[in-house]
C-alpha cells in the first residue's frame, strides 16, 4: 500500500486580502508517495494560469485529512413507526 509523503502545490494566481495585501494563490497538484518500489511523483492536474506554468513546485508536509464521510448514521430510537 502506498502512503502520500508530500503534497505538490504550485502558485496559480494571486488575490489581494482585507488588509490589502497581495497573496499567492496555490493549487495542489500532486503527490509524492512511498511504495514498495520507492518514491514516486503523481500528478493529478497540470495547472492552467495565466502565462501558463513555469514548471516549479512546492514539496509541502501532508495536511491532516478531513474524513467527509463518517460513516452510517445511528439508529433513530424514536417510538415513531415508519
Amino acid at each position: 500500500m502506498s502512503k502520500t509523503k508530500m503534497e505538490v502545490t504550485c502558485i496559480v494566481g494571486s488575490y489581494t486580502n482585507a488588509d490589502g495585501q497581495q497573496k499567492n494563490r496555490y493549487q495542489r497538484i500532486g503527490s509524492i508517495i512511498q511504495t514498495h518500489k520507492g518514491e514516486m511523483l503523481k500528478l493529478d492536474v497540470i495547472p492552467l494560469k495565466d502565462g501558463g506554468w513555469d514548471g516549479w513546485a512546492f514539496l509541502n508536509e501532508p495536511r491532516p485529512r478531513e474524513d467527509k464521510y463518517q460513516g452510517l448514521p445511528k439508529e433513530n430510537d424514536d417510538d415513531i413507526p415508519f
